[in-house]
């Protein structure tokens, strides 16, 4: 194809019924009519010599050739908004970075893995949005975020066009505020049956092996709460209503900014961090520095090691 006169208005057209699944909808969307949103399409067919757009059931969904299109349009526009927001930012030249970042994940470990884009030699401006593991990637795939933070990998197998990125992982240890602490530290494991327990919910990639920790070790807690939000887990930790687990390398933040004292080391059971990414030929910068963080990030959908990648050793 020859790129001299080749129409981007009309591919932002195509993109735009792509993503909204119809020509009504993507016309309502650019504030244009039904018909010159058809033509457009129709000229761009026309000019690549293929059809983009095949119906199934109500919705437009790409053809083969579609597909292929939608990818590079994903790339043109992305970068496009880019140089907007560049250009745009009145404060100074700043790159922009739309984080997700997964609910479950300690927010102080979500710090830090981001911390090393003040290394990238310019601004940095940081979009950081909270939710669900799902939606997070659901968005990923669809160029609303650059990066995702989460405690888990993509599922093998998903349809999904991103890469899931080991970033590190910690031991844990139990904490709780001093007084409900004390009850607990002698003896630890043996006495903690009984004790009452912050946990995650268990759609959380730590619940399954804190579970299995607790059998492990023949304690049968007392779960006083379940959570899926991090943040609201420590909170109620913070008012003693139970012990929680936490990643080792962050004992120093929990005791300061939480109040909590260590109950217990359980240096069997671990925590993952991953970065996801979406698998795209343009990557944004800061993907390459928050990866370089760690010595030798490995690249996703392959088995943890005997002995993981682990930052933390020598950075509590």
């Amino acid at each position: 194809m020859k790129t001299t006169g080749f129409n981007y208005r009309h591919l932002y057209f195509f993109w735009v019924v792509a993503k909204e699944g119809g020509v009504t909808r993507a016309a309502e969307r650019l504030g244009l009519a039904v018909q010159t949103i058809s033509t457009q399409l129709a000229l761009l067919e026309k000019e690549l010599g293929k059809s983009l757009l095949q119906p199934q059931g109500r919705r437009l969904v790409p053809t083969e050739a579609g597909r292929l299109a939608l990818g590079y349009a994903d790339q043109i526009f992305l970068l496009g908004e880019r140089m907007q927001d560049a250009l745009g930012d009145t404060e100074a030249e700043k790159m922009r970075l739309t984080v997700g970042i997964s609910d479950s994940l300690p927010k102080l470990m979500a710090y830090r893995m981001l911390d090393a884009t003040r290394s990238l030699g310019q601004p940095v401006k940081l979009v950081c949005l909270e939710d669900e593991f799902e939606s997070l990637l659901a968005d990923l795939a669809l160029h609303k975020l650059d990066l995702v933070l989460t405690d888990r990998a993509v599922p093998a197998g998903a349809s999904l066009r991103v890469a899931s990125h080991l970033w590190g992982e910690s031991a844990m240890k139990l904490f709780g505020v001093p007084a409900l602490a004390g009850q607990y530290r002698d003896d630890f494991p043996r006495r903690l049956s009984g004790a009452p327990f912050l946990l995650p919910t268990r759609n959380n990639a730590l619940r399954g092996r804190i579970d299995e920790w607790m059998v492990q070790q023949g304690v049968r807690p007392d779960v006083v709460g379940e959570f899926e939000d991090n943040a609201m887990l420590n909170a109620f930790g913070r008012k003693g209503l139970g012990l929680f687990f936490a990643p080792a390398s962050l004992a120093d933040e929990i005791a300061a900014q939480f109040g909590a004292v260590l109950v217990g080391e359980a240096s069997s059971l671990r925590e993952q961090f991953y970065v996801i990414s979406n698998e795209r030929k343009i990557m944004h910068p800061a993907l390459g520095v928050i990866l370089a963080a760690v010595q030798k990030p490995r690249s996703a959908h392959s088995h943890l090691s005997d002995n993981p990648i682990n930052p933390f050793e020598n950075n509590v």
